[in-house]
């Protein structure tokens, strides 16, 4: 369990991680300064990575005992950048789902005693030791941490119950969330891993997704223009700026995990400077205040296409293209005059060219609002193409996030100069 956390953590341990074993259990945890909690649980030595009883019971006793140790303080404060693992044996486990994530069992076996009064006793006895004998390396670091957190929260107490009151009214009508029917909370729905939520950028690209998504698996959050950079900023910013407010309840992460409403976050901005810009405000944004999201793998980035190529089938001297084309026509799928490349690199842009000439029509897609929503469909369909937002223990995330969206301009403007590499465009040879 210690060098799980060790390997899984992207930011230093606040004190030494404090890792115990008993019979049918082991524990191990530790705070940062990162916002949020994050959990790692097992049954059995199987991943449970949507928790369940067990990861449940440890987070209720592993912030009673530290409150009835202290005799004050919030569960919530106590949790805040808690980073911490459990596993524990159950026989005859019973779970949640067939894939095994969730552990629905409440008892440790068939007649023996229950899971949260198993794990609570554990925790009481020995987390309570611990607190009374590593008072200097361990207990004033942790206390610390705490009151930082509950200054925090009391600064923006007014502010957060003005942007809760804000949220439940936006929630019953979000004019910047287009809805699905399914959600990945929803526990007993077979396609709640399919559940997803388009982050776009501007009414016309939102327009687009919108007109062709999948209703039930599929919803779409419109942003306006270019968010806050929130590097280096505190939680107070998730409440004071409206959308990020509003995204916040969109997808439900205000007390973590436990309630996000969709499997895969998809960050969908043009493929231009202003597109790359704003996806990385957005993923700043999920870093700074929620990286539990990125950790579990629930962001991802979504690619499409550059250049569209296509030409009439009467035109294509390779007759094996078209056959190619007919044979991977959906059934429903008319027959169309046209053969269509969607090209996502140079690379496969040329490939397309040399496949579908001579003299194929070729548009350069500037902006996901160009893309109509019959030809969108295509690409967020099943064939989308994905590229997950994925965080290491080599990331030096903080040095990175200072770095690039800090307030160092002159640093990264002379980098910029120093760096700069000028392509010229050479006329194509004729064949």
């Amino acid at each position: 369990m210690k060098d799980l956390l060790i390997d899984n953590m992207t930011v230093d341990p606040l004190y030494p991680i404090v890792h115990m074993k008993g019979e049918d259990i082991e524990i191990a945890f530790t705070h940062t300064n990162q916002y949020g909690e994050e959990y790692y649980s097992f049954v059995n030595g199987q991943h449970t990575t949507q928790g369940g009883t067990h990861q449940t019971a440890f987070k209720e006793h592993i912030a009673k005992t530290i409150k009835e140790f202290f005799g004050k303080y919030e569960y919530g404060d106590i949790r805040n950048g808690i980073v911490a693992a459990i596993a524990v044996n159950v026989e005859e486990p019973v779970f949640e789902s067939q894939t095994k994530i969730k552990l629905g069992s409440t008892q440790m076996s068939p007649d023996g005693e229950t899971i949260n009064k198993y794990v609570g006793d554990f925790i009481k006895t020995n987390i309570d030791n611990y607190l009374h004998i590593h008072k200097e390396d361990f207990t004033d670091i942790l206390e610390n941490k705490i009151k930082e957190t509950e200054r925090e929260r009391k600064a923006m107490a007014g502010v957060t119950k003005l942007a809760r009151e804000r949220a439940k009214k936006a929630n019953l009508h979000n004019r910047k969330l287009r809805d699905c029917r399914v959600h990945y909370c929803d526990v007993k729905n077979d396609r709640k891993e399919e559940s997803s939520i388009f982050i776009t950028e501007g009414d016309s690209a939102s327009g687009s997704i919108t007109k062709s998504r999948d209703v039930n698996t599929q919803a779409v959050f419109s942003l306006r223009g270019k968010p806050l950079n929130s590097f280096g900023l505190t939680k107070k910013v998730v409440y004071e700026n409206e959308e990020f407010n509003l995204l916040q309840a969109a997808l439900d992460i205000e007390d973590g995990l436990d309630s996000l409403r969709y499997n895969k976050v998809i960050v969908a901005t043009d493929a231009d400077v202003d597109g790359m810009h704003i996806r990385l405000l957005i993923i700043t944004f999920f870093l700074q205040f929620f990286p539990e999201l990125i950790k579990k793998g629930h962001v991802y980035v979504l690619q499409t296409p550059l250049f569209r190529v296509r030409n009439r089938r009467t035109k294509i001297k390779n007759k094996q293209v078209i056959a190619d084309a007919d044979a991977n026509r959906a059934k429903n799928e008319k027959k169309n005059d046209f053969i269509t490349r969607y090209c996502y690199s140079e690379e496969e842009r040329l490939a397309a060219i040399n496949d579908l000439g001579p003299e194929p029509e070729i548009t350069r897609f500037k902006g996901l609002g160009e893309i109509s929503p019959d030809e969108f469909a295509h690409f967020i369909g099943p064939d989308m193409r994905l590229e997950q937002v994925t965080l290491h223990k080599n990331d030096q995330v903080a040095k990175l996030l200072e770095y690039y969206m800090g307030k160092n301009t002159m640093e990264r403007q002379n980098f910029i100069i120093d760096n700069l590499v000028i392509e010229e465009d050479l006329p194509e040879e004729e064949n």
